[in-house]
């Protein structure tokens, strides 16, 4: 028997790539519920029957995101043996996924809401999070490199994971603001310009954050 609320033939799987799609265009404070349900071909009933709250559907649109989106070059990250080649890979495939023209420019985890410093809001919390995540990954794929002795001991894998991980937020700015694939590729052909000088003086770089 079907949910209550929920009509007959409520395909679930493709109302949520919907409403991920609304949000990842529109983000979460600038998309209403009307919007929500008209995408998704439901009703908003069948939309709290399935999904609980707006909140509740937008946590696990940016769960479908991250399988659908981001999974891809993020677990590539971890599986490509060459440090280097991973970091390379992981922002030029960013380049390629945030210029798609299939789907909306950007990230969603990046700009799925309106950046606000209320840490009581558990929309923000959650991006917050899932950035986090992606963060500590980075620095945790330069540590091993590190223990591998791929990298110096002194290579500093939290400030270069930091850096990389801002210039790949940047890209997605970018692209939101018009940036096609060959200028984001650029940035990150770019930012790869600086790994010997995080190789060669880690600690260097690693004292002048701290002093600074």
């Amino acid at each position: 028997m079907a949910e209550r609320g929920r009509p007959r033939g409520f395909d679930r799987t493709e109302a949520l790539e919907r409403a991920m799609r609304l949000f990842w265009t529109k983000t979460y404070e600038g998309t209403s519920l009307a919007e929500l349900t008209e995408a998704m071909g439901i009703n908003a009933p069948s939309l709290y029957a399935a999904f609980g709250s707006k909140e509740g559907l937008f946590r696990e649109a940016l769960a479908h995101y991250s399988d659908r989106a981001g999974g891809g070059f993020w677990k590539e990250l971890d599986e490509i043996p060459d440090a280097r080649t991973a970091v390379e890979h992981l922002l030029l495939a960013t380049a390629a996924a945030f210029s798609d023209p299939a789907d909306p420019p950007g990230c969603l985890i990046v700009l799925g809401a309106q950046h606000g410093c209320d840490d009581g809001d558990a929309v923000h919390r959650e991006l917050r999070a899932r950035r986090r995540e992606n963060l500590d990954q980075l620095a945790n794929r330069l540590r091993r490199a590190v223990t591998e002795g791929e990298l110096p001991a002194d290579f500093d894998a939290a400030g270069a994971a930091a850096f990389y991980l801002s210039v790949q937020t940047g890209m997605s700015v970018l692209a939101r603001d018009g940036a096609r694939r060959e200028a984001l590729e650029a940035v990150a052909r770019g930012a790869m310009l600086g790994w010997d000088r995080w190789v060669a003086g880690g600690a260097a770089v690693k004292s002048s954050l701290r002093s600074s």
